[in-house]
């Protein structure tokens, strides 16, 4: 498949068949990849950066997560379905990451990024030997919750419930850690897996947060925010930065040089570099994180835990209001930078027009 200039009648984009004859399952999944695409607003980004020119339908990657794959998922006395509608979102995020990471000047392994993109990635994958798989964690998105799994399951914690503060670093092993030979290993023999969460929804989860709770935080993002973007600032300890200065200092940030909570998900994970077996979703994640437990064969007293009482969660109601508090133009400028994560795991853009934002 590739995308031409010239439609008759469905604007300026067609599609034309470059490759042979597809099977209709098949056919009809490319079709429906597109739509999805299209209607996140991914791929009017995705042609505006060139991104999409020539764009040929790759062979299929394997990946793990087959059609046949999701079936009952049983763990002594647990019953977990996925549902078959759920298992064509897999397709289709698969396909979609096929499409684009086939594309020329995509990285195809760890050692085709830049030293600072491959830095990044293996710093954020974590390894357990014993079960065998790959975890690439990706702040504000449950990954304390799993480093507390990680650490039972190499018997640092003696179960998910322990209280004690999380330690980030202790008790894990990275693949950072590793020699490039053990490190190719893993990546070719070991269950990898990541979860992801809606762009806007981890934005607004990470600065309140940080900016509402952190007072490390505060100190040296929130100052520096608040001396750039404000004309009077006089004294401030940073605990006062708007979601607006916020939203434009990630528009003038690189990308690559971002803090782990606010860099997008493809940049921490890079999906091209890495076949993952499975991606999972926050808007899932108890049904996923079993799904995950279960195909690593962890032990049946291994569970996800439960979200603390304390947690605040980010509804629709929140995140539409704070969207509807920056202007338009800002939220444009913004939607390029986290495009990949919008497109290819399937989060539509916001709605943030004046008669949505009235009601």
């Amino acid at each position: 498949m590739r995308l031409k200039e010239g439609s008759k009648s469905t604007g300026r984009y067609r599609l034309h068949s470059t490759g042979p004859v597809y099977p209709q399952r098949q056919l009809a999944l490319l079709v429906l990849t597109f739509a999805v695409i299209v209607a996140s607003g991914g791929l009017l980004v995705m042609i505006e950066k060139g991104i999409l020119n020539d764009l040929q339908t790759p062979p299929p990657r394997s990946t793990g997560y087959s059609s046949r794959s999701y079936t009952t998922v049983q763990r002594v006395g647990e019953t977990t379905t996925l549902e078959p509608d759920y298992q064509i979102v897999q397709e289709i995020r698969n396909h979609t990451l096929q499409s684009v990471c086939s594309q020329k000047n995509m990285p195809v392994d760890v050692w085709d990024l830049t030293p600072i993109q491959r830095r990044t990635l293996l710093q954020h994958i974590l390894v357990n030997d014993e079960y065998k798989f790959l975890y690439c964690y990706v702040p504000k998105v449950a990954c304390s919750n799993w480093k507390r799994i990680m650490k039972v399951l190499s018997r640092v914690l003696e179960n998910v419930d322990v209280k004690s503060k999380m330690d980030h670093k202790n008790g894990l092993v990275f693949l950072a850690d590793l020699p490039p030979k053990e490190i190719n290993y893993r990546l070719k023999n070991y269950f990898k897996f990541l979860f992801v969460r809606d762009p806007m929804e981890r934005l607004l989860s990470a600065y309140r947060n940080k900016f509402g709770e952190i007072p490390a935080y505060q100190k040296r993002y929130g100052v520096e925010i608040i001396k750039r973007y404000r004309k009077n600032f006089g004294r401030t300890n940073g605990d006062d930065v708007t979601f607006h200065e916020f939203l434009q200092y990630l528009v003038d940030e690189d990308v690559e040089r971002m803090n782990e909570h606010w860099m997008p998900i493809y940049n921490l994970c890079q999906p091209c570099a890495v076949t993952y077996n499975f991606i999972g979703s926050y808007e899932r994640l108890h049904a996923d994180a079993e799904y995950v437990l279960h195909r690593v064969k962890a032990p049946a007293y291994v569970r996800f835990p439960e979200r603390q009482t304390w947690y605040k969660p980010v509804t629709n109601e929140t995140l539409q209001y704070y969207l509807c508090s920056v202007p338009e133009m800002l939220l444009e400028e913004l939607f390029p930078k986290y495009m990949f994560d919008f497109s290819l795991f399937m989060y539509p853009l916001p709605n943030t027009t004046r008669a949505v934002c009235r009601r």
